[in-house]
């Protein structure tokens, strides 16, 4: 099965998102590849629709932030685009406020997380703002700092506006900060398509429906179980499960009940909630160093165990 490629534009106020999402599209079409747009805005009114050409499939999310308040109509949207249209890829613009991992899980739903491949993060960095950053809120000053350390490709934008030497110390401070990430200094949001690729998909065996490996900082992976499994077992894997998963979503079936259980997990707590829909038994995990071969190790281990 083809997977639609994701490209998630991640980057503070006025950082250039929109003139790179420009860029992204003039070059696809070039390769007259089948290319959607799902666009966040703070406001109730869209101010960089425009940029999107009108035979372009396009979503708009308003009046909220995809990675919190409006990530339910995210999830409907992306799946809306993925039932009507045959597409390469999906372009996601945020808003310049949004968390990177908040909005990747967003991306992961469980009903249609087999169907992506994200290939990167992408964060514009406006050089003279990332200067003079110790002006902003604490708050602010960190959410900067998060849009960086979480990215897989950086872009240094607007770099003509600052001397050489302020180029050279701003480059090592965003190395400092994320030394996985590619670094790209830029004017104009300037980039080819193929640099903001980071993934290898790995070739799976017909009977193995478990993950795509991918060389993002965050990663992804995603498990259909075949049987029912114990909630005791699974609540102890929990338990000892590594720090540097952050979120875990999707749907369960547990031994002891005939009822599908939607699950969530993040910041510590999970939450089970009783399914009417019969919907498969798949999560997905999200988090930092994932090792595919371990978790789908780890699942299967929790497939086969009982308590006595």
């Amino acid at each position: 099965m083809k997977k639609v490629e994701i490209f998630i534009l991640s980057g503070f106020l006025g950082s250039g998102k929109t003139t790179l999402l420009q860029n992204m599209l003039t070059q696809e079409k070039e390769k007259k590849r089948k290319i959607a747009v799902i666009m966040n805005e703070l406001g109730q009114v869209s101010i960089d629709s425009n940029a999107v050409s009108e035979n372009t499939p396009l979503k708009e999310l308003l009046n909220g932030c995809v990675c919190c308040t409006i990530q339910g109509q995210f999830e409907v949207q992306l799946q809306s685009l993925l039932q009507d249209y045959e597409l390469d890829a999906i372009y996601i613009e945020t808003t310049g406020v949004a968390h990177p991992i908040e909005v990747l899980d967003a991306c992961m739903s469980p009903l249609f997380a087999e169907k992506l491949i994200v290939q990167s993060i992408v964060t514009t960095i406006d050089v003279n703002r990332w200067k003079e950053r110790k002006t902003l809120s604490p708050q602010l000053q960190m959410l900067l700092q998060e849009q960086v350390n979480h990215a897989d490709v950086l872009l240094l934008n607007k770099v003509d506006q600052v001397s050489e030497a302020e180029q050279a110390q701003i480059l090592f401070e965003i190395q400092n900060l994320n030394s996985d990430a590619k670094c790209l200094l830029t004017t104009y949001a300037s980039v080819t398509v193929d640099y903001l690729r980071t993934t290898k998909s790995i070739e799976r065996k017909p009977h193995e429906r478990t993950h795509v490996e991918l060389d993002l900082k965050l990663k992804t992976y995603v498990h259909t179980f075949t049987k029912r499994i114990d909630i005791d077992i699974f609540e102890e894997w929990l338990r000892q499960m590594p720090d540097s998963i952050y979120r875990i979503k999707g749907y369960l079936r547990f031994i002891h009940s005939n009822q599908t259980y939607m699950f969530q997990y993040s910041y510590g707590t999970p939450i089970y909630m009783k399914e009417l829909m019969n919907y498969p038994a798949t999560l997905v995990f999200i988090g930092e160093k994932l090792d595919p071969k371990w978790m789908k190790s780890e699942m299967e281990k929790i497939e086969e165990t009982r308590v006595d």
